[in-house]
């Protein structure tokens, strides 16, 4: 399993005057030091209109300078928002194989549909961001390999035109899509790319379900939307560490994580979304052939209770106080929140690697852990890499 890092430029009040000049300057050391220790690949997302949740509104720009800091670490959009009105896939293509020059061929793309504010943001048509997102998969292998490309479909036209630069990776850079649904787990596995799992609070039980979902996609993959099939799982989770328990808890990382989350939902509408899922996953499960493998996943946890950290989150969004204790008790015993010492860290990290995944995406910077609290948790989780990757 490879140990990555995850990145949202989250930037909380209260700030001091140069905060945002602070932070993507931050962001820059902490790859650097990311890529001395052997990290595998750093994640950039890309949100627009997010305030506080995060400023990484042109990752492209964040990475090529990463690129310039560093040497081995890979660099991951995870990622691109792929409706036309946000990325035209010319530019995701032009963009991402510029990028692949600039860093000597570490880019990893991962595409996503986006969530409606967003779409609002950018007037784009909900009903049109799943068939874009396809189309967008099916283009970019093809502008990357073919000397001149022509396309015609539902959404793109091109005709005979050459684009460049060709990525320096051949045939291209690996594609990836994240994912945060069952129903989506099994759409990568369908396309042949690799799921970034973008979920919150998964017990280990579900989020085994979910690889196991995504595999059996992945490998009756016949026709991948690209090159090959890129079998990979990624998985996000918060992680923090320092010398003790007791410090990890000091430098307030469950609290962090608790922030993340719940300004996480209120930015995504979260509470919209979840009636739109579960509306989508009822449709599925009264299909004809039953839903597939999603619904025959769905109708396996129909009796599973909800976690105790999202039963927490639930209270803190209705406007409960909840203690600084309160939110550690709980949270540090999911499996999910990778909080700790470097010892409850590599446990934790362990039963991941248990799953199968094969990149785990550490969220170090979150709410408002000081930056010299994460380059000190970058290093302790750096020393745990031997543990996991010996390729």
């Amino acid at each position: 399993m490879k140990i990555d890092l995850f990145n949202e430029i989250q930037n909380p009040r209260p700030r001091l005057d140069g905060h945002e000049q602070r932070r993507f300057r931050e962001a820059i050391e902490q790859a650097k030091l990311a890529d001395e220790l052997g990290y595998g690949c750093w994640w950039q997302v890309e949100h627009h209109g997010a305030d506080e949740f995060s400023l990484s509104s042109a990752p492209e720009l964040l990475l090529a300078a990463i690129s310039q800091q560093t040497s081995r670490i890979r660099l991951g959009h995870s990622a691109v928002l792929s409706p036309g009105k946000f990325n035209h896939p010319i530019r995701v293509a032009e963009r991402a194989a510029t990028l692949d020059h600039l860093s000597g061929g570490r880019v990893e793309l991962g595409l996503t549909r986006s969530t409606s504010p967003e779409w609002r943001l950018f007037d784009v048509d909900p009903d049109g961001v799943r068939s874009q997102t396809q189309e967008t998969f099916e283009m970019l292998p093809g502008m990357w390999t073919s000397e001149r490309f022509s396309h015609q479909g539902t959404h793109y036209r091109v005709d005979d035109v050459p684009i460049s630069p060709k990525p320096l990776q051949r045939p291209h850079p690996p594609l990836w899509q994240a994912a945060a649904s069952p129903g989506s787990f099994e759409e990568a596995g369908k396309r042949g790319v690799g799921v970034l799992g973008t979920t919150m609070w998964e017990s280990l039980d579900r989020a085994g379900r979910m690889i196991d979902l995504y595999r059996a996609a992945a490998d009756s993959c016949a026709e991948p939307v690209g090159a090959f099939v890129n079998n990979q799982v990624g998985f996000f989770t918060f992680v923090h560490c320092a010398e003790t328990d007791e410090q990890a808890m000091l430098d307030g990382a469950a609290a962090a994580a608790a922030w993340y989350t719940v300004t996480a939902l209120n930015f995504f509408e979260a509470a919209d979304a979840f009636v739109e899922n579960l509306a989508r996953e009822q449709q599925l499960l009264t299909k004809p052939d039953g839903g597939g493998l999603t619904g025959d996943f769905l109708r396996g946890e129909a009796n599973d209770a909800p976690t105790e950290a999202k039963l927490l989150i639930g209270r803190i969004l209705q406007g409960e106080k909840v203690s600084d204790d309160e939110v550690f008790t709980v949270l540090s015993a999911q499996e999910s929140l990778i909080v700790g010492s470097p010892d409850t860290c590599r446990r934790k990290l362990k039963a991941y690697a248990d799953l199968g995944i094969d990149r785990m995406m550490c969220l170090q910077q979150m709410g408002n852990i000081g930056h010299e609290e994460v380059m000190e948790s970058i290093r302790l989780v750096g020393g745990l890499i031997p543990d996991f990757d010996r390729g």
